[in-house]
């Protein structure tokens, strides 16, 4: 992912108002390793059921203003499968996250959800080395393809989303 800037992100919310994005509390973008993300997601720590993702989308940041499906996100864990990630290793921390439409729709009421992993670690998830049973050898070049796999996987699941949060009808 190619680094962004303060500015960059609260100019990237499609489905939130521009007090919304203006009111969100930002991670230390000094400390994100751009180059081991597919997308920048976190939660808000004044706001504990408020949640951002911003990833690429036709070449131009997009983000979305997401929230906790119930007011435990974060605080029990639950096993599931993340949907963007699709991790079958780490699957106890996965959260239902609900986003606004954006436009006329999501001003009409119109959701959208999906579970993600409740501290966006996706990037991390499928980066992790292929597990033997996984890769059904020791060859590095398998491996590789997993991971390669395993990453456009996740940048194909999240921007259709955030597609999705985008569709007018």
């Amino acid at each position: 992912m190619n680094p962004l800037t303060e500015q960059q992100i609260r100019a990237s919310f499609v489905n939130a108002t521009r007090r919304e994005a203006a009111q969100a509390t930002l991670p230390d973008l000094a400390d994100v390793r751009w180059d081991r993300l597919d997308y920048l997601g976190w939660r808000d720590r004044r706001a504990p059921l408020a949640a951002y993702v911003v990833l690429e989308l036709d070449g131009e940041p997009t983000g979305i203003l997401l929230r906790a499906a119930d007011a435990k996100a974060g605080r029990t864990r639950r096993k599931g499968l993340c949907a963007w990630c699709e991790d079958v290793v780490v699957t106890d921390d996965v959260s239902l996250y609900v986003a606004r439409r954006a436009g006329a729709a999501g001003r009409a009421g119109n959701t959208i959800g999906t579970l993600i992993c409740t501290d966006f670690l996706c990037s991390a998830n499928v980066r992790r080395t292929p597990t033997r049973a996984e890769a059904g050898s020791d060859a590095e070049s398998a491996r590789e393809q997993i991971v390669e796999r395993r990453v456009a996987g996740l940048r194909e699941r999240s921007a259709r989303f955030v597609a999705e949060v985008l569709r007018t009808r």
